[in-house]
């Protein structure tokens, strides 16, 4: 393996390369063509400067674009010996260009390399995560529009509390999917730096342009400071893992009740067969395990949140070697978060509510705060209609689940779901995320 670190007399010990590379190459490859587009950014810049001449710069870019391309059909692969995809793009652009292939690398450090390849990594990657979810919430609030007028009961505590209805359950998802997005949004912003250019960390004494390498990738801003990029590295990627973990724990709230809600015991909801798995054992048995290992997954986002956030305690400024495990955490919460978002959509579009199991359990109790209500409306002060109704709760009958809906008039009861809001942010969202 020829590293570019490589000296007269230098050697590395096979159990160092073992131990530092041999886990990174997969995440290396998902980051290549990133890389790619980040080196070719940076060839134009240094023609620009006049680092490298015209034909160099051409050179270099159709050697970058056909390497891209070999990655892509799997004819180029990082391998044990390729120390980096750093490493491995600039000795395939020697051995091919030669001489003109060893100026790829003025003026930049592998920091800043890795720096702008997360972030071009992490906008694309945002961005469908904001699409997937307006497209999830508004799955949702169509299923909540469709199924608005059947009642279901509302827990707290685990126990029955108050009439609710399949509308405002699964509306409130839409919902919260919403306030998902502006998170991610957030998380955008901030990957929306570039830090190409920061070089090992403190610049360089070469006459570079950073904001065209700024324009040409497309970044709504330079990150200025260069100790600050290198120090940011970490914190970014823990926030974005944040972000993403806010999807997770409202996907894991869906996946948690509908394990319940589809069980024997609940029955409230009807699942696709073919969204269900069996036993080795039992022949009976349709388990719901796409959202068992949601909930797992969720777990597992966190821990990388978890990683991220503490791998960058208590380091000197500048770049150390511990931040490379924040490549894979990354990468791997995306995915697991994309994955997620796509099997809950797929599971709406085959659910059903079992209408007359939701209608049977409506026991009497549960109408007791509505009777309250209604003594509080003709004049009873709340505490003494409070009483009334709690000293005779064996004296209940069960109510009309349909006017009991509909009498409940309030924003975001369920006679008034705002289903109309809700739709007009999906709207503007949408309409933001189309824009860019």
């Amino acid at each position: 393996m020829s590293t570019l670190w490589k000296k007269k007399q230098t050697t590395s010990h096979p159990a160092v390369n073992k131990y530092i590379i041999s886990k990174n190459l997969e995440a290396d490859n998902v980051l290549f063509p990133f890389d790619i587009e980040a080196s070719i950014a940076h060839a134009n810049m240094l023609a620009k400067v006049g680092l490298i001449n015209k034909e160099e710069q051409k050179d270099l870019i159709l050697e970058l674009e056909n390497l891209k391309i070999s990655h892509a059909n799997g004819e180029f692969k990082l391998e044990q010996q390729n120390e980096d995809m750093h490493t491995a793009i600039e000795n395939h652009l020697t051995q091919t260009l030669g001489q003109t292939g060893k100026k790829i690398h003025t003026a930049r450090s592998r920091n800043d390399q890795v720096l702008v390849a997360t972030r071009l990594f992490s906008k694309n990657k945002l961005t469908e995560t904001q699409i997937k979810i307006i497209k999830l919430s508004q799955n949702i609030l169509n299923f909540a529009q469709k199924h608005k007028a059947i009642p279901m009961p509302g827990y707290t505590h685990t126990q029955k509390a108050m009439p609710s209805s399949v509308g405002q359950w699964a509306s409130s998802f839409s919902e919260s999917l919403l306030d998902d997005f502006k998170i991610i949004s957030t998380a955008y912003k901030l990957n929306d730096q570039n830090p190409l250019g920061s070089a090992a960390g403190f610049g360089t004494t070469l006459p570079i342009d950073r904001n065209q390498t700024t324009k040409e990738l497309k970044f709504s801003k330079l990150q200025i400071n260069p100790i600050y990029c290198q120090n940011s590295r970490g914190k970014i990627e823990s926030f974005t893992i944040t972000a993403l973990l806010q999807i997770m724990e409202t996907l894991s709230k869906i996946a948690n009740d509908l394990v319940w809600f589809t069980s024997q015991e609940f029955n409230f909801f009807n699942v696709e067969q073919s969204l269900t798995t069996g036993s080795s054992i039992m022949p009976h048995k349709r388990n719901l395990d796409i959202m068992e290992v949601l909930r797992a997954n969720t777990s597992l986002v966190h821990s990388y949140q978890i990683q991220t956030q503490t791998v960058s305690r208590n380091l000197i400024s500048g770049y150390n070697k511990d931040l490379k495990i924040t490549k894979k955490a990354l990468i791997d919460s995306i995915n697991i978060t994309l994955d997620s978002i796509s099997i809950v959509d797929l599971l709406f579009k085959n659910l059903k509510p079992n209408k007359d199991k939701l209608i049977s359990n409506l026991s009497p109790e549960i109408f007791a705060t509505d009777l309250v209500n209604q003594l509080v409306a003709d004049g009873v002060p709340f505490r003494e209609a409070y009483q009334t109704i709690g000293n005779n709760l064996e004296t209940l009958t069960k109510q009309n689940y349909d006017s009991n809906i509909k009498n409940s008039t309030h924003l975001g009861s369920t006679g008034n779901l705002g289903i109309e809001i809700l739709q007009k942010e999906i709207n503007q969202l949408n309409h933001s995320i189309q824009s860019k």
